[in-house]
């Protein structure tokens, strides 16, 4: 009878502090959503670099045409290469503000997850001098 009283002693000893731990740091709702801030802006960060380099290699190409173009004497040749060249300037462009504009989302999904941080610690901190 003793070693069950111990045994359901420890067990329970086990499951409140483990309860215990598990509340302290559960992250609040403003940790979460900063986290899932960081994370959109990382993969809208990795689509952005995607596209400067798709734009970038098509502004190579269309160069590479129009000098063809020049080279041959076909008109026709070196301002599908001009127009190619344009519109691949124009991708990596969009690809760059595409980029700055993750960039902020993430910093700003850094600056919410740190407060809700701050927060969650400054609410523990609140509750531990009321017990006191």
């Amino acid at each position: 009878m003793i070693r069950s009283l111990t045994r359901f002693a420890m067990l329970f000893a086990t499951v409140t502090l483990s309860t215990a731990v598990a509340h302290a740091e559960a992250p609040s709702p403003a940790e979460k959503a900063g986290n899932a801030m960081e994370k959109k802006g990382n993969a809208e960060e990795k689509a952005a670099n995607a596209e400067k380099a798709r734009g970038a290699r098509m502004e190579k190409e269309g160069e590479a045409q129009e000098e063809a173009g020049k080279k041959n004497k076909n008109a026709e040749q070196e301002a599908a290469g001009k127009a190619r060249k344009k519109k691949g300037h124009a991708i990596e462009k969009a690809g760059e503000a595409r980029g700055d504009a993750a960039e902020q989302m993430e910093k700003a999904g850094n600056k919410a997850e740190e407060a809700g941080a701050d927060a969650r610690k400054d609410a523990a901190k609140a509750k531990a001098d009321a017990r006191k």
